[in-house]
């Protein structure tokens, strides 16, 4: 489910908080690291409840229509296109989701003001009323339609930002990275896909021995980089001899050495990815001028680094 960049930006989200002294514990502050990530997929799940919720507001409200004194011929006679819509029904009838569902203890019973708003939103929309009104009928129009709804009125709900908020203060940050593996699962998702089948695995499979497993990544980068914060400082400190460490923002120091970490004890990881990778990331935490810091120190010590024969890495290519 999650990319390799996700997962560093995890570890280093983690490191910050330690190196501020937010948790001096090693063991608590890795335990902390992992379940910020289980968290994610708690998300994933939740935005996937709230999706079924709005479907089963949308039935309700139109059995409760035909109730009216005065229901109008549509209100008595509904397209049922959409609770008919196929990817709909394969979420429903899932036990894995349902399963999920009942695990993190969602409920959206005090949120019916949120639920109903974003149904009205869906009703009122031209995308609605063409879906409802156009005479194909096929799985990848439901799956197309479907993408639509939740990008437009899920994916970016302020109110249901605003509730992720408040139940876990981390997924102010998560919301959106979690919906586009939403849209991606939406997206994907097989017309055989069936009720006993699992949607997205937060981690790779593979046994945690296995060096390219996820989770065993997480945790070497946390760990070592760590316990060789101060030789990699004493790295950068070669390189910023006209700079003072104390007033280098801490972020771009902490990003330089779960960089150098990864050159140099991460050998199955090619040296360009882990450049381009911490480039990526310090688009998104530094500011312009700590990119060009950041890209030039790292040049600059990838040369140190293997004039020295430092950088060992395994597998052909790797040093590219």
């Amino acid at each position: 489910m999650l990319g390799r960049r996700q997962y560093r930006i995890k570890v280093l989200q983690a490191l910050y908080a330690y190196f501020q002294g937010g948790e001096s514990r090693l063991e608590i502050a890795e335990k902390n690291l992992l379940l910020s990530i289980d968290k994610i997929y708690e998300l994933y799940y939740l935005q996937l409840s709230f999706l079924l919720e709005v479907m089963h507001f949308y039935e309700f409200r139109m059995e409760e229509s035909k109730g009216k004194f005065y229901p109008t011929p549509e209100e008595l006679n509904p397209s049922h296109k959409l609770i008919n819509n196929r990817l709909i029904l394969q979420l429903q009838k899932n036990s894995d989701l349902a399963e999920k569902c009942v695990r993190y203890k969602f409920s959206w019973t005090e949120e019916q003001d949120m639920v109903r708003k974003t149904y009205q939103k869906i009703k009122a929309s031209k995308d609605y009323l063409a879906y409802i009104h156009s005479e194909v009928s096929s799985y990848r129009e439901d799956q197309d339609f479907l993408e639509k709804l939740f990008r437009k009125y899920i994916a970016k709900s302020s109110d249901l930002q605003f509730f992720c908020e408040e139940r876990n203060i981390h997924w102010v940050d998560d919301f959106e990275l979690v919906a586009v593996f939403v849209l991606k699962t939406i997206k994907l998702l097989p017309e055989s896909w069936g009720e006993k089948d699992t949607l997205m695995d937060l981690f790779n499979k593979e046994h945690e021995t296995d060096p390219d497993d996820d989770r065993k990544f997480i945790r070497d980068l946390f760990m070592k980089t760590i316990a060789q914060s101060d030789e990699m400082g004493q790295l950068i400190d070669t390189r910023t001899r006209n700079w003072e460490l104390d007033r280098i923002a801490l972020t771009d120091i902490i990003l330089i050495k779960m960089a150098l970490t990864e050159l140099l004890y991460f050998s199955q990881i090619p040296v360009k990815v882990t450049l381009n990778e911490y480039i990526e990331i310090s688009k998104q935490f530094s500011s312009q001028k700590s990119k060009l810091f950041i890209n030039g120190i790292l040049d600059k010590l990838v040369i140190d680094l293997t004039a020295e024969n430092k950088i060992k890495k395994t597998g052909r290519g790797l040093m590219v």
